[in-house]
């Protein structure tokens, strides 16, 4: 039960981190007369939903591991052996989510080459990472381990599937803005650059955010 007190802890902390965020960002002598006459501060419906969808996922995967935690005390229980290949996963993932740190960073300080070297590279290693989890399944039924063969091989699958589809949906994102941020930004208007920038900001945090959960799952397949 602690892997999902930790979960609930971590849907709490995004809300409260999220509006803390913005409460510290306002600042009451420049933006009361916006404050009262719109009744909101202006931010990014983009941002917000980011993290509104974050504190979801968190919220579906929290119930997972109560689940998880659960049936793991049942006598028909066997867990899975460690597919080593996950640690080498792990490290891709952990790479990527630097890369895409460094170009969140880059793109702060308008090194447009730097930000496409790095944002490729979180991408090209986000894939890799995939391509990794999907040659560990492969692996895992080659030798026997299916869905249907015990309740600890399900939940492998269920974890590590949800975990990827959420990547994947994440690098569509980090495809539009690949793809704004290769196609030129010197021509391009104050707006446009804004957004990009707010593109990359909101795929680090998502990277982030997916690289935590996926240290916790893991952990948590690894101890029982």
């Amino acid at each position: 039960m602690n892997v999902s007190l930790l979960f609930a802890a971590l849907a709490a902390a995004i809300l409260v981190w999220f509006f803390l965020l913005q409460h510290l960002k306002t600042k009451p002598w420049i933006e009361q007369g916006v404050i009262e006459q719109h009744g909101a501060v202006d931010v990014p419906a983009s941002r917000v939903g980011l993290w509104v969808f974050l504190a979801v996922v968190t919220s579906l995967f929290g119930l997972f591991t109560i689940v998880y935690s659960m049936r793991a005390e049942f006598p028909d229980w066997r867990p899975l052996p460690d597919p080593g290949l996950l640690w080498f996963n792990t490290v891709l993932l952990i790479l990527g989510s630097v890369a895409l740190q460094r170009a969140r960073g880059a793109a702060g300080k308008n090194d447009l080459a730097g930000l496409k070297r790095n944002l490729t590279t979180g991408g090209v290693l986000t894939i890799a990472f995939l391509a990794g989890q999907l040659i560990a399944w492969q692996q895992l039924t080659g030798d026997g381990y299916y869905m249907a063969t015990n309740p600890a091989d399900a939940f492998f699958y269920i974890f590590t599937g949800l975990h990827g589809l959420h990547m994947l949906g994440g690098l569509f994102f980090w495809g539009r803005a690949t793809e704004a941020v290769w196609r030129g930004l010197e021509s391009s208007s104050v707006t446009e650059v804004a957004n990009v920038r707010l593109r990359v900001e909101l795929c680090s945090v998502y990277w982030h955010y997916l690289l935590l959960i996926w240290l916790i799952l893991f952990s948590l397949l690894l101890s029982t």
